[in-house]
């Protein structure tokens, strides 16, 4: 079976299988963590099942679909008949002209009428009102999808902190590590007269400061994980398992901004939502401008005698709209509140369109950055901590140039995690943007 160790000293052959171990171990750090089988990932392994879980338990999520749906069970009573009216009269109630005591009895009056009366809205005032309860619901749908859209990037964006906080703490755990083990060679190369004690004082303060480093990096962890939490409605010290890997990302550039606007125009939910509103003050512009119009009502009217009806009325009622200043003034501000609201929309759609623009751009630099820090950087980094490595073996090199080669690797490989993260985050920001998964 091959070993560590022997493809180490095949790899550089002459390095001491110390200094060999040295490298392997910083170059298969810098693969990342290898992701475990299991039946079912912890809450905090993976992205999915923290959107899902959110998805469920969210109560501002809840709240939204919980409007949208109040709002749909408003659109049939919107374009209803009005309630009929029953009226009353009792007429001559001291009974004047007969023996009988006064009453308030119908059948012991002197006369006794009702009145039913039914308005109708004419003009397809109840068809406007029930479009503009539809449209109303419809901006309540996309206010709910908005908010998820937004709840959605911002665990997007935690889970990336969260990966590179638990990425920092990894790696600097193995620098740790690997510090330790070049202390006890430092020690050794001391014990034999080949070096002098300040190097193994030297890895003593550099192991210190890793130590530092790591009670800062837990208290980042904790911090991020909190606010996680809090993004799933979670107890803000319930346990999340450490990430394990980042989505793969889609490949997009400056060149689909174009195709990527359009689908955030059809798809974005706050544009959806401000288009519903336009919709909405249309609806209602136009009912105000129906109000010109008078509505009818309806009345029947029976005439009671004592115990008898004796006679029957039809009646017909209608307003007159005289006030036609007020209306006009209404119907002034019901236009301005639909060029408002197309306004409106139209800045939100420039606004979705340049930061679109921005985060493409900024994801394209990200990915860049990546493959020249993987293909560059990071092998320039090894070959400099294999030359530091075989030079201080050889008495040709200090203590301090094997320290600094071993900085410049670590320094390389959080470059790498950045960069993966903002990468994340940008398409966290894309995704929202246009309205869906990429």
């Amino acid at each position: 079976m091959t070993t560590v160790q022997g493809q180490a000293n095949r790899a550089w052959p002459g390095v001491p299988r110390w200094a060999g171990l040295l490298v392997v171990g910083l170059v298969l750090g810098a693969a990342g963590p290898v992701a475990a089988v299991a039946q079912e990932a912890p809450l905090g392994r993976d992205l999915p099942g923290l959107l899902a879980y959110a998805r469920a338990q969210s109560p501002e999520i809840r709240a939204m679909r919980e409007e949208a749906e109040a709002a749909a069970q408003r659109v049939g009573p919107a374009g209803a008949l009005p309630d009929p009216v029953l009226r009353v009269e009792l007429m001559n109630i001291n009974n004047y002209g007969s023996d009988a005591s006064p009453s308030l009895l119908p059948w012991k009056v002197g006369e006794t009428k009702y009145t039913l009366m039914q308005a109708f809205p004419l003009w397809g005032k109840r068809e406007l009102k029930r479009d503009a309860a539809a449209a109303d619901v419809r901006q309540a749908e996309a206010r709910s999808n908005a908010t998820w859209a937004e709840l959605a990037a911002r665990i997007k964006a935690a889970y990336a902190e969260y990966y590179r906080a638990a990425g920092n703490e990894r790696l600097t755990t193995e620098v740790l590590g690997l510090m330790t083990r070049l202390e006890q060679v430092a020690q050794a190369r001391y014990a034999g007269g080949l070096t002098a004690q300040a190097d193994a004082i030297r890895a003593q303060l550099e192991q210190t400061a890793m130590r530092s480093e790591l009670i800062m990096l837990d208290s980042e962890k904790r911090q991020i994980r909190a606010r996680l939490n809090a993004l799933l409605a979670r107890e803000s010290g319930a346990p999340l398992a450490d990430p394990l890997e980042l989505r793969a990302i889609p490949t997009l550039n400056t060149a689909d901004a174009s195709s990527l606007a359009e689908r955030a125009r059809s798809g974005n939910p706050q544009i959806q939502a401000e288009l519903a509103r336009v919709a909405l003050a249309q609806k209602s512009r136009d009912l105000t401008q129906r109000n010109r119009y008078p509505d009818l009502t309806v009345g029947l009217s029976p005439s009671q005698m004592g115990s008898r009806i004796t006679t029957w009325g039809v009646m017909l009622e209608m307003n007159i709209p005289l006030q036609q200043e007020a209306r006009r003034g209404q119907e002034r501000e019901a236009e301005a509140m639909v060029a408002a609201s197309r306004s409106r929309a139209e800045a939100l759609q420039q606004q979705l369109v340049g930061d679109l623009a921005v985060n493409l751009a900024g994801l394209e630099a990200a990915r860049r950055n990546e493959t020249l820090l993987k293909t560059q950087l990071l092998p320039q980094s090894e070959l400099g901590l294999h030359s530091a490595l075989a030079a201080y073996e050889n008495g040709k090199a200090e203590f301090a140039m094997l320290l600094e080669a071993q900085r410049q690797i670590r320094k390389a490989r959080l470059e790498i995690l950045k960069t993966q993260v903002e990468a994340q985050m940008r398409l966290a920001e894309i995704e929202r943007i246009v309205g869906e998964d990429l």
